[in-house]
């Protein structure tokens, strides 16, 4: 009997029509580190009385079908997880490189269907409906790049062969911490030891009266973009923006030698005031939990461009 491996999963993404209704073709292959994408359905203990003290037989509550997925930011196949947070892009150019631009403040987003596969058991798991709730990365010195996407899904289906056919391979162009920067109004932001970025659909689920259990739907609301910056204390210019109470506009980008290239534009963002803290006799450093609005120029909070040599989305 075959044990499953987690080096042999596989896992296949592709956009649906309908909502939760898994597409017959048209899935691309996804890289992924690792997921917890799953269905569950808890039992729920029996409250009478009068049988004795052995309990009576639990029943079934309803259906929870959510997890999170750790991918690569990598030049071709996170566009398909931006295109899930955001919705579908704008292309421009007429041959490769295509610079794909998604912009934050829609009102509907695309439901997904991904299916995991452990071909040892076998087991091929169809999770339909997903519609992504959050998306968040740090930027550091070292280490491996990779983005959590936390998604609402409608239910589960299992089964011993795939539904996904054969996917398209992507080509994988991985970005590194070593490729990235930050800059700040144009200028580079210096002196920065981490940072973090938190995109938030924060997703309204239907949990309507189904004989499945299943939820109707996901329905994004605010959205929230979130982070934190550390950086070495040096001066006193982001200090002087929180206490002033204005915004900036920060960009954090990576570039691989190759040309292709993620850049998530923050339009609008506002700094609290930092506790300044000298811990010992090592470099003071201070923490900014920032927080993006809408920027009325330019009309919306975020905007991502992804140039690669991927046509559509």
């Amino acid at each position: 009997m075959a044990r499953a491996q987690g080096a042999r999963a596989l896992m296949a993404l592709a956009f649906e029509t309908t909502y939760g209704t898994p597409p017959v073709g048209g899935f691309t292959r996804m890289p992924f580190a690792s997921t917890s994408l799953g269905a569950e359905q808890p039992l729920l203990n029996s409250e009478l009385l009068g049988y004795g003290r052995d309990p009576l037989a639990p029943i079934k509550d309803a259906v929870t079908a959510d997890g999170d997925v750790v991918v690569p930011l990598d030049a071709e196949a996170f566009g398909f997880w931006l295109k899930a947070a955001f919705g579908a892009p704008t292309t421009t150019g007429a041959e490769a490189p295509y610079s794909h631009e998604f912009q934050s403040g829609s009102w509907t987003l695309p439901s997904m269907s991904i299916e995991t596969g452990m071909p040892e058991v076998p087991r091929y798991a169809m999770y339909s409906g997903c519609v992504l709730d959050q998306i968040t990365w740090q930027m550091q010195r070292s280490g491996l790049l990779t983005a959590t996407a936390r998604l609402v899904a409608q239910g589960e289906t299992v089964g011993t062969t795939t539904s996904a056919g054969t996917p398209t391979a992507l080509e994988l162009k991985r970005f590194g911490h070593f490729n990235g920067s930050i800059t700040r109004n144009g200028s580079a932001l210096g002196n920065v030891v981490s940072a973090e970025i938190t995109y938030a659909n924060n997703l309204d689920r239907i949990e309507t009266i189904r004989s499945d259990g299943r939820i109707d739907g996901a329905d994004p609301s605010i959205a929230a973009l979130t982070g934190r910056i550390e950086v070495r204390f040096a001066d006193q210019t982001l200090v002087t923006q929180a206490i002033n109470g204005e915004a900036c506009e920060m960009e954090f980008s990576y570039v691989l030698p190759s040309s292709e290239s993620f850049t998530f534009t923050v339009h609008a963002v506002y700094l609290p005031r930092p506790r300044i803290e000298i811990s010992g006799p090592q470099g003071v450093q201070a923490t900014f939990d920032w927080q993006a609005a809408r920027d009325g120029v330019v009309g919306r909070m975020c905007t991502a461009t992804l140039v690669n040599d991927v046509e559509t989305y």
